[in-house]
């Protein structure tokens, strides 16, 4: 999931085909009409089934400039600027997306110095392909709510992509799990001003991607992803620290907000963000009908469970 997930759905809603090489050491091609059990596993059930050595994806046309807003607002204002980012998503069309953060703002060129690491609360607003709409979305968050600071700017959408980067730099300490909520709503919006201002890192970090649009069109069966196919946020809960001690306290942030936003949870959690599968956590992000699934595939792919150093899905 990213950028475009409103836009194009998932990466695995457009898989092709796969090259796989099986336990056996068989090379198969998996797609609607060859292997279409395996290709279906594929699409969500990560590592379980063999190793791929070819991807083929459908493609899409996109403008390379898109157009970034990024609005910052801080701890105080953050019950507010939650339920103006609440509206603003309401009305987006699969053109825009968003992601909405709890975090520190970074110490970059375009922020204040003043505001420099200060704590609070971002909506990243993203625009495809030229649409006015982001101007107008851009108009409305300036009017409703006015930012401790804000940017807004083309770029290349490989810049996009590449945000993140050096905020995530290799050597840091991390501890991510997540789950889904529905939406924005005022119990949700508790629990996140509740405890955004308990972690001890400021590189620690709530991140919430919207996914609905092309993401909803498929349906829940369709592919092995595990979650539902209902609009919803993903919700990833982000311990980051530069050593061990540090982490070690946010990490227990991170377990008690993700207990705290579980009643409020509409899925158990996202697979590729488990990093700890004791108490049956695997079969429970699937669901039961599709890791009952899950595990008949791996047993006619992998019978001897070969590949299991993964969120491990063991052969019926």
């Amino acid at each position: 999931m990213g950028w475009l997930t409103r836009k194009f759905g998932l990466s695995v809603d457009n898989l092709v085909s796969a090259e796989v090489v099986t336990a056996d050491g068989r090379v198969l091609r998996a797609s609607p009409d060859s292997h279409p059990d395996l290709f279906w596993a594929l699409r969500g059930g990560g590592g379980n089934f063999g190793v791929v050595t070819e991807f083929e994806f459908r493609l899409h046309e996109l403008n390379p400039m898109v157009d970034l807003g990024l609005f910052f607002w801080s701890l105080d204002q953050g019950g507010e600027a939650l339920r103006l980012m609440r509206e603003v998503v309401a009305t987006l069309g699969p053109d825009l997306n968003v992601v909405v953060g709890a975090l520190n703002a970074p110490p970059a060129p375009f922020v204040p110095p003043e505001h420099h690491l200060a704590p609070g609360y971002v909506l990243l607003l993203t625009g495809f392909d030229g649409t006015p709409a982001h101007a107008q979305a851009v108009a409305r968050i300036r009017e409703t709510l006015p930012p401790l600071f804000d940017m807004v700017t083309p770029m290349p959408y490989v810049a996009l992509q590449q945000m993140l980067d050096e905020g995530n730099a290799w050597g840091f300490h991390a501890y991510v799990t997540a789950t889904y909520v529905e939406g924005l709503s005022d119990e949700v919006i508790d629990v996140l001003t509740e405890h955004a201002a308990r972690k001890s890192s400021p590189m620690s970090a709530v991140l919430m991607y919207r996914l609905d649009s092309a993401f909803s069109k498929m349906a829940e069966g369709d592919t092995a992803f595990g979650g539902g196919r209902s609009p919803r946020f993903c919700v990833f809960l982000i311990g980051f620290a530069p050593d061990p001690d540090l982490l070690a306290a946010d990490r227990k942030w991170v377990r008690d907000l993700r207990d705290a936003l579980r009643p409020l949870a509409v899925d158990d959690g996202y697979i590729n963000d488990l990093v700890e599968f004791e108490d049956d956590r695997v079969r429970s992000a699937y669901g039961s009908e599709k890791y009952t699934r899950l595990a008949r595939v791996k047993a006619e792919y992998d019978p001897g469970n070969l590949f299991h150093l993964n969120a491990n899905i063991k052969p019926a």
